[in-house]
């Protein structure tokens, strides 16, 4: 992969905001030395995320520092510090909590390094910026295809269930109220389901009483592909080809089931990989002293049966590529 292109496709679809980026960028040094502290590798998700910045690190001859806190806030202070002690260039966070690495941020900021936050943002001004995705607008756009479907099949007044993901979290709130907003004057009404914590299990479990409470739901809506999948299943066990499933990431199992039928309505992509390559070019700009936005959205796009079979999806998940948008 050609990370600085890719980098900068990523920050230009991202909009004007951040398109100064791209622009007559001087050389990097090279062999920079960039630490990376991550909440925890028991997530596929984490994993991808991890081999994209290993794979963008190496590309451009630098050196990752990666620390695994194992969803640990205690260890992942002391990971930050240790960081902090071997002189990195740069320092990439996924915090376990984001208030709770505060100490740090600031232990950072006093050594002069530039810190970075991807997929989970931290609230404080010591962060030079962070790069993730716009859980709100994955979540409009899903809902707006959601609308768009039941329109093409004549379907009104649809009761659609809401499998939700973690309570309190910034990403379930964001996908929760995107998705609201596309739904909002349609005629269509939510019934908020359980918080399954965006694991399959939770979600058969919580489909089976959500499909008996609510025989009459027409579509069914997760926080995340995993979740929409077990609730598939329970439809599939109960002969309900009737009931359309959408969700968020873009899991590639999500994106076969869409390719054999059309009851997967969407998803919106959410590729790891892609967004540890992009993190590593962010700090390899901050690294340099050079300005970087407060934000940098890595980018997503719809799937639906439509446009299925222009994202390439062998890995867990789904890759996001910039150029397929411009076809």
């Amino acid at each position: 992969m050609n990370t600085r292109r890719h980098f900068i496709a990523g920050l230009m679809a991202a909009g004007s905001l951040i398109a100064a980026l791209a622009v007559s960028a001087p050389a990097y040094a090279e062999g920079l030395k960039i630490g990376f502290s991550q909440v925890t590798l028991q997530s596929p998700f984490y994993v991808q995320l991890k081999n994209g910045a290993e794979a963008a690190a190496k590309a451009s001859g630098d050196t990752l520092v990666f620390l695994d806190a194992n969803g640990d806030v205690s260890k992942q202070n002391n990971d930050i510090q240790d960081l902090i002690t071997q002189g990195v260039n740069a320092i990439i966070i996924n915090p376990v909590n984001p208030e709770a690495v505060a100490p740090s941020l600031e232990a950072a900021a006093a050594a002069g390094i530039p810190v970075i936050t991807v997929d989970r943002p931290v609230k404080g001004g010591q962060v030079v910026a962070h790069v993730g995705r716009d859980n709100k607008a994955m979540g409009k756009l899903v809902g707006e295809a959601v609308v768009a479907r039941l329109k093409v099949d004549g379907v009104t007044n649809a009761k659609i269930i809401e499998i939700q993901g973690d309570a309190g979290g910034a990403v379930m709130m964001d996908r929760r109220d995107g998705f609201h907003a596309a739904i909002e004057g349609s005629g269509h009404t939510i019934t908020e389901g359980p918080y399954a914590e965006y694991i399959r299990a939770n979600a058969v479990t919580a489909m089976q009483d959500l499909l008996q409470a609510n025989p009459d739901v027409k579509v069914v809506y997760a926080h995340n592909d995993d979740m929409a999948l077990g609730a598939l299943q329970v439809l599939t066990e109960n002969n309900r080809t009737d009931v359309l499933i959408a969700g968020v990431d873009g899991l590639s199992e999500a994106l076969e089931t869409m390719s054999s039928g059309k009851q997967y309505v969407a998803t919106a992509l959410n590729d790891p990989q892609y967004l540890g390559d992009v993190t590593i070019q962010v700090a390899r700009e901050a690294a340099a002293k050079k300005s970087v936005p407060a934000f940098v959205d890595a980018g997503t796009s719809l799937v639906t049966p439509e446009n299925v079979s222009k994202f390439p999806h062998t890995a867990l998940f789904a890759e996001y590529r910039p150029e397929i948008l411009k076809k």
